[in-house]
């Protein structure tokens, strides 16, 4: 019974190749085993040897050989065949490992995604293609799994960067006794119904983003902080260097009235000044006046009597103008009016009569 308890590892690669194989160096550690094995049933069995052995250290470990049959008979012997160490009679179609989906597709449609495969020449109804996914974001593989050969999947978010890997898995226990899956299909990397080389391409195109923004808040901050400083640069300047009139501005009817016909514009600013003379040269006349009857002290007394008498009339009668014309009369042997009095000119006095 010791015979039966060997343990094996059967797999039929999608019902074309057997694989055989024991663990070696513990089940038999003292020899060199050799295998046989049959598709053939009833009593004429054809006993094949192994064409093709797998090895642990030189020793025969498993046998790789053509898939011939639903039935499979196995025997384990010594290195010269005379005795039977292990057996086993199977059906190869509960082994059966099958191959990698072929031709895969992806069809986007918003925040779904349909991956399909071609259907396989034989035993469709065993097989079911499972679809996993995950985003840079997720640690662990998202399962999907449905009949083959097409399998869908919604809610994925079209801002991130997927990987997809898909493989066919085949039924248990109904029509396998040991679960087996193909290998995966290559892994792919999808965005947004994009097809990518790898998600690091949205991680830099991200970190690209990330670093333009860096770069332009950087440049506006740079600029308003030259503005601020031109600004504080501008009012210190006005500070300490006033700045110098433009004459334009200052001129103003030099060169509007004038069209900058400077000796026409002086000529006519003269007048004026003249005109308005007498108002801002009152407080001079005035001194002016004192002054002369300071020096004219010893002088004739009731002519300047007189004077003094004239002003304090115009002061009392509040006519100011009145005094500035008086004051500003040329001295002269003449007599002459204004605003109702008579003025008295000399050479050397005037007197407001």
């Amino acid at each position: 019974g010791w015979k039966d308890a060997i343990n094996t590892t059967i797999i039929n690669f999608n019902n074309e190749k057997m694989q055989i194989t024991w663990a070696a160096r513990k089940l038999f550690p003292s020899e060199n085993v050799s295998f046989s094995y049959t598709f053939d049933e009833g009593k004429h069995k054809v006993w094949k040897p192994c064409p093709t052995y797998l090895l642990d250290q030189d020793y025969n470990s498993g046998c790789l050989f053509k898939t011939d049959g639903p039935t499979l008979a196995i025997s384990i012997r010594n290195s010269n065949g005379s005795e039977e160490l292990f057996s086993k009679r199977l059906k190869s179609d509960f082994y059966i490992k099958p191959n990698r989906p072929e031709n895969v597709t992806f069809f986007w449609k918003e925040d779904t995604v349909t991956v399909s495969c071609n259907k396989p020449e034989r035993a469709v109804k065993c097989l079911r293609l499972e679809l996993q996914y995950k985003s840079k974001f997720d640690k662990d593989w998202q399962s999907r799994t449905s009949k083959c050969c097409s399998v869908g999947e919604q809610g994925f978010d079209t801002r991130k960067c997927y990987s997809f890997r898909v493989r066919l898995k085949r039924l248990v226990p109904y029509c396998n006794v040991v679960n087996y899956s193909s290998d995966w299909e290559a892994e792919t990397f999808w965005m947004n119904g994009t097809l990518l080389d790898s998600c690091d391409d949205d991680i830099k195109s991200q970190s690209n983003t990330v670093i333009f923004l860096s770069c332009f808040l950087a440049v506006l901050l740079m600029i308003l902080i030259l503005l601020i400083l031109l600004c504080k640069w501008q009012r210190l300047q006005k500070s300490v260097m006033p700045a110098i009139p433009d004459p334009k501005y200052v001129f103003v009817d030099l060169f509007n009235d004038h069209n900058g016909n400077f000796q026409e514009w002086i000529d006519k600013t003269a007048h004026t000044m003249v005109q308005t003379k007498p108002e801002y040269e009152e407080p001079e006349c005035i001194i002016e006046a004192e002054s002369q009857q300071e020096d004219e002290k010893n002088s004739d007394k009731q002519g300047s009597q007189e004077k003094i008498f004239s002003f304090s009339r115009a002061a009392e009668n509040n006519d100011s103008k009145a005094a500035q014309i008086a004051c500003l009369m040329p001295t002269s042997n003449t007599i002459a009016s204004f605003a109702g009095f008579q003025i008295l000119m000399n050479d050397d006095m005037y007197v407001m009569l």
